[in-house]
């Protein structure tokens, strides 16, 4: 039994799709496959959201925007016989719609869950149905009546034994070999829709994994594996064959795109391997996250962009570390902004985060008590295994804001 996850860019239009027939058409073990949402719609349904809170006049046209984006999919995958998927189709845009009819509520996260999560219904209806008329048989599954979590919209947590219950109930291969879900969404025992963290498709297919006792996952790409710098952004670059669950999380969590970050506990917990490979050429190895000592022997480059650096100091001051310290980490939860690199000393605070909606709503509130200043469209760069001369070219005319060094990896905030 395995778990196979398709993002945004392995779906991205109807050639894409086809890709996945083929991958599909060639294992016929029973397999659980999350699919995310098609191309960029995620951030389509997060500039809708942001025009449904503001009330903005223009919402019908990104509404009819992304209407018209999936219906010119179906239209190229099903020469014939399209009125079943778009009846479905029809049916989760007029959902959509009667949502946007509504009034919103002061809760911003629970109204972008209630939206944003249209994305992944979409694209696995569309997905499912092509998959059946090309005899690959499967049964849509909405993963929403199968993981259950609490009502932290955005960053839900997930109630495993429940959900545990309900996936060996749902997912159990009764007269089917194939299934279709959703990642990144899911619901409380309320039943109403929850999200788990932007680019949370990954962590929902560990999550599937573990709770069924999947044997591996396999996350499909459009790069050959996990590799050491982003080709996009580096020379150069090479795939890393195997890694370590620990290593894994390092990378994911200092900005790796390749992986969620959340993604490797479920595994790592189960024994369960995770392998990351290219749709363009399924035929090359990939990467493998396991238990291992493998080493990597070579430097790591791994870029995240759009932070912002904050400094924060005491009006009256006060110690930070002595007074301060927690207050300042539980106004950055309750904005369920991560810190992606802290420095304190005696009066200052200054933190690196990703540049998020509420960004100016938290330094509203810590400049009512603090004095604030703040450097954005930066980037924090991270070198893993780093030498003197990697460093030195990656940071030549570069302005430093922040940096940190340990024997094994070097962090900078720059631009």
């Amino acid at each position: 039994m395995k778990i196979y996850k398709f993002g945004g860019a392995s779906v991205k239009d109807a050639d894409a799709i086809r890709n996945i027939v083929s991958i599909l058409s060639n294992d016929l073990e029973n397999k659980v496959v999350v699919v995310s949402a098609l191309d960029k719609t995620t951030n389509k349904l997060e500039i809708l959201h942001k025009m449904y809170m503001s009330s903005d006049k223009n919402l019908y046209n990104q509404f009819n925007d992304i209407k018209a984006f999936h219906l010119s999919i179906i239209k190229e995958l099903f020469v014939e016989c399209c009125s079943e998927v778009n009846l479905l189709i029809e049916e989760i845009f007029n959902h959509l719609n009667e949502k946007l009819s509504e009034e919103p509520n002061s809760n911003y996260d629970y109204e972008y869950d209630q939206i944003v999560s249209f994305g992944e219904l979409l694209s696995t209806r569309i997905i499912s149905s092509y998959l059946n008329m090309c005899k690959i048989k499967n049964l849509w599954v909405d993963i929403r009546n199968v993981i259950k979590t609490d009502d932290n919209y955005c960053q839900a947590e997930i109630d495993y034994d429940l959900s545990k219950g309900l996936a060996q109930q749902k997912l159990n291969f009764t007269g089917v070999n194939t299934y279709i879900t959703q990642g990144f969404i899911a619901s409380t025992t309320f039943g109403t829709t929850t999200t788990l963290g932007r680019e949370g498709s990954d962590y929902t297919a560990s999550v599937i994994a573990s709770l069924i006792g999947a044997e591996s996952v396999t996350i499909w790409k459009d790069v050959p594996g996990i590799l050491n710098a982003d080709p996009k952004k580096f020379t150069n670059t090479h795939v890393l064959p195997k890694i370590s669950y620990k290593e894994a999380v390092e990378l994911a969590y200092s900005g790796a795109k390749v992986i969620h970050p959340k993604t490797i506990k479920p595994l790592h917990n189960a024994n369960i391997n995770l392998y990351v490979k290219s749709f363009i050429d399924p035929s090359v190895t990939g990467t493998v996250i396991t238990h291992t000592d493998t080493k990597i022997v070579s430097p790591v480059l791994i870029v995240k962009d759009d932070q912002i650096l904050l400094s924060v100091s005491p009006k009256d001051i006060s110690f930070v570390i002595d007074d301060r310290l927690n207050e300042l980490i539980s106004i950055l939860d309750k904005y369920k902004v991560k810190a992606n690199m802290i420095q304190s000393s005696a009066v200052n605070f200054s933190v690196c985060i990703d540049t998020t909606y509420n960004v100016h709503d938290l330094i509203t509130e810590l400049s009512d008590m603090y004095n604030v200043k703040y450097n954005d469209n930066l980037v924090l760069l991270t070198v893993r295994y780093y030498t003197d001369d990697i460093l030195q070219r990656e940071l030549k005319d570069k302005i430093i804001f922040m940096e940190q060094r340990t024997r094994s990896i070097a962090r900078f905030v720059i631009r």
